[in-house]
């Protein structure tokens, strides 16, 4: 049998199955935990990072996508069974009867309770932001919180992402708020990420999380997972963009024939035109300011010109000085400089957090408003972060044995920021923010749990919409202005 017959013949095979969606040094954690373990309790947390609040978003993702149902089957336990006994070299690690177990009695569905806080909430770090405990105290279930782990423990990319565009937000917002126009935020951050990322899964996930702050995205996966588990019929907006191949196959002495073909493809609304295939600033003074600018200014519509190359802060205020000595400009309420209604600029290039700010106050210092730039963001938005970005985690924190709960955690002499939280865990509102305390402390003081069930005893829970999550991550300034 050929390579390629092996792969066809191999495509009746499932990618994944639930049994092997975890660390394998997770199968063998069966044998290690106490005798007559009943229960464990886990906590997700982000323990710092590069940003001191987060928000959170995902998890109802990872509960419809893998965990929701009936996700053991006789095949599949038998195909990991058989898998690992090749993988370890040995076949009695395989916890055969806790999937047994797991079957027979709940026919292959998962007997846990997985609470988080709302998706959507920003919370300060070093707070619980999700839990999970199994529900049947039966010691042949109780391995399944170590599990579950690490499939959940990936919430981290999508709430990470979700949190850097949330902060990009703030820094585009400050600008505007200065020198331009508030209401026109939820456009000025595009995501140009798909072709960066590390699976088309990822940019579905990360792409979603970037929407949840930004309505503009090329990036279409993000649209269809916003659709399937947020029930959100259409996410983002995006408008007709030349690229460098659509302009430079028409040769380099026809350039301004392939920008002006592309207002005359597109005659009214928004259009990109990138810009520097060979020479951004002439073909903003000579081509797009002198040969088209009658056409531009007669348009229904706005062209939006693309520079793609060169030092962003340098290459932005040089391209808006040109086009502003080509077309005009009016002098807004606040002092800056606006072009006309007509023409806007994009800058997608290098764009990340920092180059963002290093680009608003180069525009701001020459007089520029943020109203005349949006900015496309790829691998600056949904690959330059990891798991540290934020220093997620789940840690086991409590057990039951024997009928008693005991405190479960960990304490490192080399880094006293690794110690874990201890107990049954709630999050709550308390002088005027959250705080991580245990169960029954909430209990006695008598505050809600802001830890809601998302998945329990099969069944999901508490489901929310796109729109929902969008209201609650919303920045202060803009939920009061709405």
């Amino acid at each position: 049998m050929n390579a390629m017959t092996k792969i066809a013949a191999d495509t009746a095979i499932d990618d994944t199955i639930f049994e092997e969606l975890t660390d394998s040094y997770k199968v063998t954690q069966w044998k290690q935990l106490p005798p007559r373990t009943q229960k464990c309790h886990s906590y997700f947390e982000s323990r710092g990072g590069l940003f001191d609040s987060t928000v959170f978003f995902g998890a109802q993702y990872y509960v419809h996508k893998y965990l929701a149902g009936r996700v053991v089957t006789n095949e599949s336990m038998e195909e990991a069974r058989e898998d690992m006994a090749l993988h370890f070299g040995d076949d009695s690690l395989f916890n055969q009867e806790g999937w047994d177990y797991l079957l027979n009695k709940h026919g292959g569905q998962l007997p846990v309770i997985l609470k988080t806080v709302p998706e959507g909430t920003v919370v300060p770090t070093k707070n619980a932001l999700m839990t999970l405990e199994n529900t049947d105290p039966d010691p042949r279930a109780n391995w399944l919180n170590q599990h579950l782990e690490t499939l959940l423990s990936m919430v981290w990319y999508p709430m990470t992402v979700a949190t850097q565009s949330r902060e990009m937000k703030k820094i585009l917002l400050e600008y505007l708020i200065k020198n331009g126009t508030p209401e026109l935020i939820h456009f000025k951050l595009h995501d140009f990420g798909f072709r960066g990322s590390t699976s088309v899964e990822s940019a579905g996930i990360g792409g979603m999380a970037h929407l949840v702050n930004f309505k503009g995205s090329d990036t279409l996966q993000a649209n269809r997972y916003a659709r399937k588990y947020y029930c959100e019929r259409m996410a983002s907006n995006s408008i007709p963009a030349a690229e460098h191949s659509t302009i430079t196959s028409w040769g380099r002495q026809f350039e301004g024939d392939a920008l002006e073909n592309l207002l005359n493809q597109f005659p009214t609304g928004m259009v990109s035109g990138i810009s520097d295939s060979y020479n951004v600033y002439n073909a903003c003074a000579n081509i797009w300011g002198t040969r088209l600018k009658e056409k531009i200014l007669m348009r229904k519509g706005v062209l939006v010109v693309r520079p793609d190359s060169g030092n962003p802060p340098e290459v932005v205020v040089k391209v808006l000085d040109i086009l502003g000595e080509k077309f005009g400009y009016t002098v807004n309420a606040k002092g800056y400089k606006v072009l006309p209604d007509q023409i806007r600029i994009i800058q997608g290039d290098g764009i990340d957090l920092n180059m963002l700010l290093l680009v608003l106050e180069a525009m701001d210092a020459a007089g520029w408003s943020a109203d005349n730039i949006a900015f496309g963001s790829g691998g600056g938005l949904l690959q330059k972060v990891n798991r540290d970005t934020q220093k997620c985690a789940i840690k086991l924190s409590a057990i039951l044995v024997g009928g008693e709960w005991r405190d479960v955690y960990k304490d490192p002499i080399t880094d006293h920021g690794k110690k874990s939280k201890v107990g049954r865990l709630a999050l709550v509102h308390a002088d005027g923010t959250f705080m991580t305390v245990r169960e029954e402390e909430a209990v006695r003081a008598g505050k809600p749990n802001l830890l809601i069930p998302r998945l329990e005893n099969y069944e999901p829970k508490n489901d929310q919409t796109f729109a929902d999550i969008r209201d609650l991550a919303e920045l202060p300034e803009l939920r009061l202005a709405a």
